[in-house]
């Protein structure tokens, strides 16, 4: 079973998160399928891509499944590819939606984060927990659609918030129960072919702050102390 769906319809690409009974964990064969997607998306007239989940939830995060046999270096090795992930959607030349619901964790809200329009069915659930492992992955992003107070509150005590939340926060643009997603999913198709390829990617450009080189030099720092393995294993405990 592929663990990601993909279909294309006319310039809509979908992108499906296909690893139900792992809750849609994201493991390193799924997160280097979804970079290329995206990579090859930029190339072939997309004009909007969308990322949803099988099954219960979108996405339960980072997997850390067998992450006992794995080296410190592997384990940041992902999270690096995972950071490389979030910025080719913030900084995609098109638009991104994500559709939410379930639970949801980690990188795989930070995965929602980047993208544009955020969606989530009013029964959907987030949390944030890698400062509990010392991990800093995303934390910019996430400030920038919440403001630096409510950041510093939700990660620091990596609290469990819900779609109301999300929607007054400013982390979710809308708020759609999963039954009338394909209609969200047409709406956002035609806003995102309104304008030409060009003006797009100049939008796109003049409202996503570049601070790349930073964020992924924050990651790095924070997961490559070491212990990460212990830091993980207790937080797990």
């Amino acid at each position: 079973m592929s663990e990601l769906l993909v279909e294309r319809d006319g310039t809509t690409l979908t992108l499906t998160l296909n690893r139900p009974d792992k809750m849609n964990a994201l493991s390193a064969a799924l997160v280097e399928a979804l970079l290329q997607q995206v990579a090859e998306a930029g190339n072939s007239g997309i004009r909007l891509l969308v990322l949803k989940g099988s099954g219960r939830n979108f996405s339960a995060g980072f997997d850390f499944g067998g992450y006992e046999d794995q080296s410190e270096g592997d384990l940041v090795l992902r999270f690096i590819q995972i950071e490389q992930l979030l910025q080719a959607i913030r900084h995609a030349p098109f638009d991104t939606l994500a559709l939410a619901h379930g639970r949801n964790f980690g990188a795989g809200v930070d995965l929602i984060c980047s993208c544009g329009r955020r969606i989530a069915d009013p029964s959907a659930t987030f949390r944030m927990p890698g400062l509990a492992f010392g991990l800093v992955l995303g934390t910019r992003r996430y400030a920038e659609r919440v403001g630096g107070s409510r950041a510093r509150i939700v990660l620091g005590d990596g609290i469990v918030f819900d779609a109301e939340e999300a929607l007054a926060d400013g982390f979710l643009t809308e708020r759609i129960p999963t039954a009338e997603w394909p209609e969200a999913i047409a709406n956002a198709a035609e806003a995102a072919n309104r304008l030409s390829p060009e003006a797009a990617t100049a939008l796109h450009g003049a409202t996503a702050a570049d601070t790349r080189a930073q964020d992924l030099a924050d990651l790095v720092t924070s997961a490559a102390r070491p212990g990460l393995k212990e830091r993980i294993r207790a937080y797990r405990a």
